[in-house]
């Protein structure tokens, strides 16, 4: 089975700086590995509507961004900036999660290869190298095509607090997020659970990957009276291989109800990595 991989050439233009982490090289690396992976239908997406991202931001921020970009750039954070090429690259990655979007929704997986990344984006500012939440545009637009729910995971060393301030308040939409604490942006405490749809696994480093995931998982298959653990029989337990050896994760058997400290956070106060 091939899987529709939607990107979009702009992706490749936006520049944070010399230096930066959140670089072109990145994604070249992505695009290039999946060109020579037969499973991977690689097309090019057309630019997204700003409607789009107007069901997520407001105009007047998405007109802030646009302007600096379009005036020569300039930062709008410490450490998120904009170039001229920006504007036109925040287009293209919507207009690639929108068609992944689509995609999913005709039947089966879907993908999107992009960039600038979204999860640190709030309603009416950027944060952390984040530009616009690509994935809170993506869920608005599977409810417009008449999703009832929609399942957002996010496994990263940081938390997405964008993504958490803008669905938390939405029962049909679950965030599930598993990142290292304490850690940058210092949000994504077990307790906040926005109106029951929030699921953070917060997490030191240096823990076992099948901790890692058997926590995840838990999250994951915690019901609610939106979400029943049937909503997931589409989410298959990961498998992973060590040598020639395959064996089944310890979390891909688990039934045991989501446990936000099974393993306790260090309480070290941390900073970001970059």
């Amino acid at each position: 089975m091939t899987v529709p991989v939607t990107t979009h050439p702009a992706c490749l233009d936006h520049d944070a700086g010399p230096g930066h982490p959140e670089r072109a090289a990145r994604l070249r690396a992505v695009l290039q590995a999946l060109a020579e992976e037969p499973a991977a239908g690689l097309r090019e997406a057309a630019p997204g509507a700003r409607a789009a991202l107007e069901a997520v931001h407001p105009p007047a921020y998405l007109d802030r961004v646009a302007s600096l970009a379009r005036s020569g750039g300039g930062s709008l954070d410490p450490d998120t900036s904009v170039v001229p090429a920006s504007w036109p690259a925040v287009l293209g990655a919507v207009g690639a999660v929108l068609a992944a979007v689509d995609d999913a929704l005709a039947g089966g997986a879907a993908f999107a290869a992009i960039r600038p990344p979204g999860h640190h984006a709030l309603a009416d500012r950027a944060m952390g190298f984040c530009l616009v939440n690509n994935v809170v545009v993506a869920a608005r637009h599977a409810q417009r095509a008449g999703a009832a729910r929609v399942l957002v995971v996010d496994w990263d060393v940081h938390h997405g607090n964008g993504t958490q301030a803008l669905v938390e308040g939405d029962a049909s939409v679950r965030f599930v997020s598993l990142h290292q604490w304490p850690w940058y942006p210092g949000t994504g405490a077990a307790g906040e659970r926005g109106v029951g749809n929030v699921f953070n696994v917060p997490r030191p480093p240096g823990l076992a990957p099948e901790d890692y995931g058997e926590d995840l998982w838990a999250a994951l298959r915690t019901p609610t009276p939106r979400f029943t653990t049937s909503s997931f029989n589409c989410c298959r337990p990961p498998v992973a291989s060590r040598g020639s050896r395959s064996r089944t994760n310890r979390f891909s058997r688990s039934s045991a109800p989501w446990r936000p400290m099974r393993h306790p956070s260090s309480t070290t106060a941390g900073s970001r990595s970059t």
